[in-house]
Parts: C-alpha cells; structure tokens; sequence
C-alpha cells in the first residue's frame, strides 16, 4: 500500500483541481482530450516536477488508418518529438520517460522502415534526453504481419516485437532491479541447495570464483527482452464492453508491460502518467501497485470502456472546486 502522507496530503484528485475527469479514484483519474493539447493547458502545469514516470505507447506509424488514429512518415516523426520537451519539465528529477514505438514498414513494399528509429533520435535530441536502456516486448501469440510479405508471398517472418525505450534527463534516474527480479531457474535452485557448480575460468574469459553464485537475492536479474503475450479470452475489461455494447480498444496492451516498468522505476504513492491512455491498462495497473495516476484519452467510448478495470475502486466525481471542463481540445460529435 502506498505511505498514507502521500495519498492523504497529495491525492491525484487535488493535483489537477481546474479538470472535471470523466472518472477518478482515490489515486487516480482519466482527463478526456488531445494529449498535445491537454498538457499545454495551466491545470497541467501544476504538474511540473511531480511526475515520476510517464509510460505511454502512442499510435504507431501504421500504413493502415486506425480509428484511434495514426500519422506516418515526416508528420509523424515531428508529432511525436513535439511532445518530448513538455514531458521532460513534467518529470522529478529522477523521473523517467518509457515510450514503446512499433516497427513500420515502406507503404507496398517487403522493406521495413527506420521512421521508429529516427523518431526516437529525434525525440531523444529535442527532449535533450539520455537513452538509459533498450527494452524489447516479445509477443509470441502476434498474428502474422505484414500479411501479404508473411502470410501470402511468405518471403518475411511475422513482426513478432516492439522497442521499448526507456530515458530520462539524467544519466541515474530511480530504478531498483530488485523490484522486477524474476524466480530462478531450476538449475539455480539446485546450485542454491547443494553449493556446487564449475568455478574458475570461462572460455569468455570471465573468472567465476567459488562463492560467486552462492548468495540468494530471491530471484534472478531479468534480461531486457520481455515476453507480453496478450492472449486473454477474457477479464473484467472484455466482459464490461460486452455487457455495455462498447467497442474495444484495437491495441490493447498486456498489463505485464506497465507492471515491470511501473514497479522497475516508481515506488508506492509516486505518480504515473500515460498520454495516450487507450484502454487505460497503465492506470490500472498503477492503481493495482499502489500509485497514484493520470491517464488522458480522447476517444469517449475507449474511456468508457476502460471503466471496467476498475469495478468498484471509482468514486463520485465533486466538480464543486473545478473551474473547466474535462474535454480539453476534444472532437466533439
């Protein structure tokens, strides 16, 4: 649970007092509207150095048009750089940003492009930021893409993963690995139990002395290649657009992703914001951790869906203090 000074004294719900959410929690609450917009507006800006991580997967890059809506090429390479300084004044000092960006391939042809790569450079450059570390996000359950170069002239293999990049301001930005460690192998148990294993020299030449591998620290590093699979039929998200007739979110994420990253870089009570909040499983499973959250979305019906990730964790929204609305730079219909 998170120390009750902070959620007592600083509830997410005060730190944004001029926006009506289109719903809250004790810790947390979705803001309706533009992400570029919504963070240029004076409510945002009391944010300024309170945030500890943002952790977003905007649009990808996509030659196929989305509802949730995707820019290509040059337009988007500068859309998504444009955001990088503001979210940098948003960050504590030992705050960090992780941004997952898909791969993209050339319109009509079997080629993959770098407007990924070039958009992180570019993002990284204009935020004046430090690549702390490249993650990747395995999905194995991934349908084959692109179609026509996987499935029908099968000269490619499925696009099975996304980079995930984490960055910061600065070059040691809080994060604790022993948050995140995973169970050891069999194998490592055994050693644990029985004390024995080859030391001396490798053939990388590394020297493992005798007690090298003998201290358990109740699980073992993990690498920086994880493994998401979003494979399930159903939970309280699914079943809630179900019963409501409402669309799902076409790229759902799986809540492992924010989880390790969330537990990696934040501790309890600190505040996690995702701009481009979806279906809003960043929120939720900040709000599952014990931190405090803002998510923004500006699709309406992805916002009522998200509404079933939190059961009965939501609470009467008082507008009685607020002085604007929600909808902030929102298409109306």
């Amino acid at each position: 649970m998170p120390p009750q000074t902070d959620i007592q004294h600083n509830p997410t719900c005060l730190l944004l007092p001029g926006i009506v959410p289109s719903y809250r929690t004790e810790l947390g609450m979705m803001v309706q509207g533009k992400s570029e917009e919504v963070i240029q507006t004076a409510e945002f800006e009391k944010l300024r150095g309170k945030v500890q991580l943002i952790f977003t997967s905007p649009p990808f890059p996509l030659n196929r048009k989305k509802k949730y809506g995707n820019l290509q090429g040059e337009e988007y390479l500068n859309w998504i750089a444009s955001f990088a300084p503001k979210w940098k004044e948003l960050l504590t000092p030992t705050g960090s940003i992780v941004i997952e960006l898909g791969n993209a391939w050339e319109q009509g042809s079997p080629v993959m492009s770098t407007l990924a790569l070039e958009t992180l450079i570019k993002f990284k450059q204009k935020g004046r930021l430090k690549l702390c570390q490249q993650f990747i996000a395995y999905n194995p359950a991934r349908l084959p893409s692109p179609a026509e170069w996987v499935t029908v002239q099968r000269i490619r293999v499925k696009d099975s993963y996304t980079n995930v990049w984490w960055m910061s301001p600065t070059a040691k930005p809080k994060a604790n690995n022993r948050n995140v460690l995973t169970e050891y192998s069999d194998a490592m148990k055994h050693l644990l139990k029985t004390g024995a294993y080859n030391s001396g020299k490798r053939p990388s030449e590394f020297a493992i002395n005798e007690t090298s591998f003998l201290n358990d620290n109740g699980g073992a590093i993990p690498g920086n290649v994880l493994r998401v699979a979003n494979t399930r039929g159903t939970d309280e998200y699914l079943r809630y657009c179900a019963e409501h007739n409402l669309p799902l979110h076409p790229a759902r994420m799986a809540y492992e992703l924010p989880e390790f990253f969330i537990k990696f870089l934040t501790d309890p009570g600190d505040l996690v914001l995702d701009p481009f909040g979806g279906s809003n499983t960043t929120g939720a499973t900040a709000e599952r951790l014990g931190r405090q959250w803002i998510s923004v979305e500006l699709d309406e019906d992805y916002i009522a869906g998200s509404m079933g990730r939190f059961s009965d964790k939501l609470v009467e929204i008082d507008d009685s203090r607020t002085t604007s609305c929600a909808l902030i730079g929102a298409v109306t219909r």
